[in-house]
């Protein structure tokens, strides 16, 4: 493990409650790296995920994410843990009541900030940067679901992180506006160089934008070039 390993999983083994997902895992991802994480339902890639966002503990196994050791986690270090990330759903979870504006600044409140200057300063920043410049007073359901999940991208980035997480994030998109997402995700990573860590069923998405992938089989986790079917 280097200074530039986000992610860095050993010998660990993966429960739902007392069901145990997977076993014996191990992943390394670097700052900067584009992995996709693939698998048929019930494999155990959300149970993957929600451990690396501290939703399932860790009960076995070596386990770092962005710095903090899962296993030692509390309630206290595990919002300091999600601050370093950036997650996004397939469902868009933007507050309904709320003008994307507002989603954001909520967004940034819950992570620490509070200089409201710098925190416009950053919501118009990151909005011009996913194409929604202007759309500030917007209500979520005026918009399409790209530019929803535009949003969600948007605030997956608001604060920097060294990871982001996103769970199928392009299962409720036309095929179009999924590669315009997974494009832009692609492009604001590299720019920032945030590691992702990308879940998804859209096979057509890996042969048409190549890069690592990750598959859950048979309660293991593999890299592609490693797996037997």
């Amino acid at each position: 493990m280097t200074e530039h390993t986000i992610v860095h999983l050993s010998d660990c083994n993966i429960y739902q409650q007392d069901n145990l997902v997977l076993q014996n895992v191990v992943l390394n991802i670097t700052k900067g790296e584009f992995v996709y994480l693939i698998g048929k339902t019930g494999s155990g890639k959300s149970s993957l995920l929600k451990t690396l966002y501290a939703a399932l503990p860790l009960s076995s196994g070596k386990g770092t994410v962005a710095g903090f050791d899962l296993k030692s986690l509390n309630r206290r270090t595990i919002p300091l843990l999600r601050r370093k990330l950036g997650i996004v759903f397939q469902d868009f979870n933007l507050l309904d009541d709320r003008s994307v504006e507002a989603n954001l600044y909520f967004a940034l409140q819950a992570m620490g900030w509070s200089d409201h200057e710098k925190m416009m300063s950053r919501i118009n920043e990151l909005l011009e940067r996913v194409d929604l410049k202007g759309k500030n007073s917007k209500m979520p359901h005026t918009i399409s679901g790209g530019e929803q999940q535009r949003v969600v991208l948007a605030r997956a980035l608001l604060n920097h992180p060294a990871l982001i997480i996103a769970d199928e994030p392009t299962g409720n998109l036309d095929p179009e506006t999924s590669d315009e997402v997974l494009l832009l995700l692609r492009k604001l990573a590299q720019e920032n160089d945030t590691a992702v860590l990308f879940a998804t069923h859209d096979y057509r998405i890996l042969e048409n934008f190549p890069a690592r992938i990750v598959r859950c089989h048979n309660g293991k986790v593999f890299d592609e070039e490693d797996v037997v079917v």
